[in-house]
């Protein structure tokens, strides 16, 4: 009986500790769900956003947002200087153009076009946008220019400027269909002399004559001083005529309210990283097996093309040493971790195209959770895109099949390169290796013709960038992953930074040296998550001066002479008084690149107030200061003043640290 006794003492316990340790792991579990639904991003299935909620106490960290007070001074102001006599309605005849490229090909030609117009004193048709015309069956509500911007109110801007139609008249129609006028393809750096000597005497003769453009731009970015009138020109058509057509317009605005619908300030990440941008520069083995081949076979189309003047095998290694390819998201990722930016700021991720798809993405979403893009915002796009026919489903047709000696000596000719492997013969082969890019890679020598889905893809992708240019543009900071810095590419990031820094100069964009941060990872590419504290405070200071003057001149010097839009500096802009320019910046040609902004109209004076003093703007950033946990103590703060080696005099409230 006494054993009986203890046995069942025994069970009672072991139920007793059993149902403790359920309860316990009820507990936890419950917890841990409810601690994941609160720290989880925006996901595409929310209403609302549903970002991490912090501490409006523990706002602290005010430096990382605050406008730059030394170019509070410099104000947008586009309108003519001098005597501007209205377009003439008895011109010299018609252009018409059909614009090839993308977001940011389609922005720069669209301005020069305008101006080139307004040089030849002719009536410009509104341009045709050839990547939406390409897609077959999209909405029958847009043609190719509205497909993408206001025709109407682009019409209306420019009216005092040129003299701008939607169509050629009825008798000149059927002469373009017979090719009856003189087509030219310009070159995207064109001199005015080239229009006038060129153009212009068959523009008279013929009456009409076309344009073909490709390369991003057709008119040379810097002009003659004597030519001023016309930059100011390409000023009005980019920041002022050029606006999105209302649903796009109104959908970019709402996706600025929610991003800032928590009271906090946003960032905004452009990786840069376009498969044609990678294979101009040669950036290839930034990738791995298949993403490489994809590059290079681009690289090579753009050799025949007459595009690239280069060996098509190139160390993507020198070229990154070099800054001549994009940062990759990782390295991002740790310069906004050395400037002081938490794990939970609001990054919003733009681009329509992230070449290498999400796998790039992952170590910079480790280190920032809150890293949001346009499909966080949306559940139907059936507004921007209007009603579209539907696509047949593309049939996928196999590549002929290789002769094992055919094989074998592709393999022998493809170089050093790494080449896409077969699957293992233990698992089955899936659909996605048997068609797209994959199937025809390692099946055919040529990329096989676009699909009617891709061309709508395309198409697509312009309202995905004009989105996305709304944002970047709003945001509180912007940080470019590529930017035009001396090549003769066009790409999103430049043209962003330009209308920032005509619309507010001061706010926070990041312009930083590629080359010089490459030296600086080279350094500790062994080690990259814990560098040592010289390395942070040298990041520190160089994208700090990057925000002020000097990466201001910086830009003037590399970018300008490519695209006037990425620079609109010192024809589009005035400044307010009693401020002074601390450096003034001379072209070869002696004209200013910086520091040569005339002073603002009197009407101006009055409507702006700046506040010279330190405390400028932190008012109004009050409301969006975020919680920064891993700030650094003051010593940092003395360390960077002592080893700072500034050329320009920089404010004190560039430390980030203070």
């Amino acid at each position: 009986m006494v054993i009986k006794s203890k046995i069942k003492w025994i069970i009672i316990l072991v139920m007793i500790v059993s149902t403790g340790s359920i309860l316990i792991h009820l507990y936890l579990t419950n917890f841990s769900s409810a601690y994941m639904v609160r720290s989880r991003a925006l996901t595409p299935e929310s209403d609302s956003p549903q970002l991490t909620k912090l501490n409006p106490e523990s706002f602290t960290n005010k430096k990382l947002w605050k406008p730059v007070n030394s170019l509070e001074s410099l104000q947008p102001y586009a309108n003519s200087r001098t005597h501007y006599p209205a377009p003439s309605i008895k011109g010299n005849g018609f252009i018409y153009a059909k614009v090839f490229g993308g977001f940011a090909n389609i922005r720069s030609l669209i301005c020069d076009l305008v101006t080139i117009s307004r040089l030849l004193n002719a009536t410009l048709v509104i341009p045709e946008i050839q990547q939406s015309l390409r897609s077959k069956g999209i909405s029958q509500k847009f043609n190719s220019f509205s497909y993408l911007y206001d025709a109407e109110q682009f019409i209306a801007s420019l009216k005092n400027d040129v003299i701008i139609v939607k169509s050629l008249p009825e008798n000149l129609k059927e002469a373009r269909k017979r090719n009856e006028f003189p087509i030219f393809k310009p070159k995207s750096s064109a001199s005015p002399n080239f229009y006038l000597k060129e153009v212009l005497p068959k523009l008279k003769k013929s009456t009409v004559i076309g344009l073909i453009l490709n390369n991003g731009g057709c008119l040379q970015a810097i002009l003659p001083p004597t030519m001023s009138e016309f930059q100011r020109l390409r000023c009005r058509v980019a920041f002022h005529a050029l606006q999105f057509r209302k649903e796009i317009k109104m959908f970019g605005v709402e996706m600025v309210k929610r991003l800032r619908s928590f009271g906090r300030p946003f960032l905004v990440f452009h990786p840069g990283l376009v498969r044609d941008t990678l294979a101009y520069h040669g950036c290839a083995e930034l990738f791995q097996d298949v993403h490489t081949e994809l590059i290079q076979y681009r690289r090579s189309q753009m050799i025949k093309q007459g595009i690239l003047d280069e060996e098509l095998t190139i160390e993507s290694r020198l070229r990154r040493d070099n800054g001549s390819c994009p940062l990759m998201p990782e390295e991002v990722g740790l310069l906004l971790k050395a400037m002081g930016y938490s794990p939970r700021t609001i990054i919003y991720l733009a681009g329509s195209e992230t070449f290498g798809g999400q796998r790039v993405l992952i170590p910079l979403r480790a280190m920032f959770e809150n890293l949001l893009d346009r499909t966080c915002f949306y559940k139907d796009f059936s507004d921007l895109i209007g009603p579209e026919i539907p696509l047949h489903q593309d049939l996928f047709q196999a590549p002929s099949g290789k002769s094992e000696e055919q094989l074998k000596e592709e393999w022998e000719k493809a170089g050093p390169r790494p080449r896409p492997l077969p699957p293992p013969p233990d698992r089955p082969i899936y659909q996605h290796e048997k068609e797209g890019w994959y199937g025809w890679i390692t099946e055919t020598d040529a990329e096989p013709d676009p699909s009617p889905t891709d061309l709508r893809l395309q198409a697509h992708r312009l309202i995905w960038d004009a989105l996305d240019y709304i944002v970047s543009v709003e945001a509180d900071a912007f940080f470019p992953g590529f930017h035009n810095d001396g090549s003769s590419w066009r790409d999103f990031s430049s043209l962003v930074m330009g209308q920032r820094l005509y619309e507010s100069a001061s706010s926070r964009t990041y312009r930083p040296d590629r080359k010089y941060l490459a030296n600086l990872f080279n350094v500790i590419r062994d080690n990259m998550y814990h560098p040592k504290h010289n390395w942070t405070l040298s990041v520190r200071e160089h994208l700090n001066k990057s925000l002020s003057e000097e990466g201001i001149i910086r830009q003037s010097l590399f970018s300008k002479p490519i695209s006037f839009l990425s620079h609109p500096l010192p024809e589009c802009s005035c400044r307010i008084s009693p401020y002074k320019v601390s450096k003034q910046l001379k072209g070869n040609d002696g004209r200013l690149l910086y520091g040569g902004e005339d002073e603002c109209p009197k009407w101006m004076q009055n409507n702006q107030k700046v506040v010279p003093s330190e405390a400028a703007g932190e008012v109004s950033q009050d409301s969006m200061l975020e919680s920064e946990e891993e700030m650094v103590d003051e010593q940092d703060s003395e360390d960077i003043d002592d080893k700072s080696s500034l050329t320009l005099p920089v404010d004190d409230e560039w430390d980030p640290n203070d």
